[in-house]
């Protein structure tokens, strides 16, 4: 039996993953699957504060431009990380800004968990507060998008890891 290839994993440390497990961790694939799908939900959670602060609550739509400006530099690492990755380029960029931070204190996959955290509790601000219908048809496309994207691969992962124990 051929032996499965030793890969670093996301948080540094060396594991033997066979090839299937290897594509789930490449930073394209999480890019593609996690990231970007947060940036999406980040994103129209700062384009809803815009909307619901203007023009009466004018903190609250400049905590909406800051969102959407987090958002959009993460696209742009997110989308770094994919086509470095593709083209087989050595990383340059964490995920996230939050990571990059982090990797300044050495801690980056600490603080791409708190940027994880934040996405998640902005998901559930959205659905919660009923934000999640100011959002126009091709805002809501967006939305599900991330959200298939985020969680059919969650769930293929998760089925693959599992049927690699039987």
């Amino acid at each position: 039996m051929a032996q499965e290839p030793e890969t670093t994993n996301p948080s540094g440390s060396r594991q033997s993953y066979d090839r299937i497990q290897s594509f789930f961790i490449r930073p394209s694939f999480l890019s593609l699957t996690i990231g970007i799908p947060f940036c999406i939900y980040k994103a129209l959670f700062g384009l809803a504060a815009i909307r619901v602060g203007t023009p009466s609550n004018f903190p609250l739509a400049v905590v909406g431009w800051i969102v959407v400006v987090w958002a959009g530099i993460d696209l742009i690492m997110n989308t770094e990380r994919a086509v470095f990755d593709i083209i087989h380029e050595p990383d340059r960029l964490e995920y996230c800004t939050l990571a990059l931070i982090g990797r300044i204190v050495k801690k980056p996959m600490l603080f791409l968990a708190i940027d994880t955290l934040i996405s998640f509790a902005l998901i559930c601000f959205m659905l919660w507060s009923g934000w999640i219908t100011r959002l126009t048809v091709p805002e809501s496309w967006l939305w599900y998008a991330g959200t298939t994207l985020n969680l059919i691969s969650l769930s293929i992962v998760s089925i693959y890891n599992e049927y690699k124990k039987i």
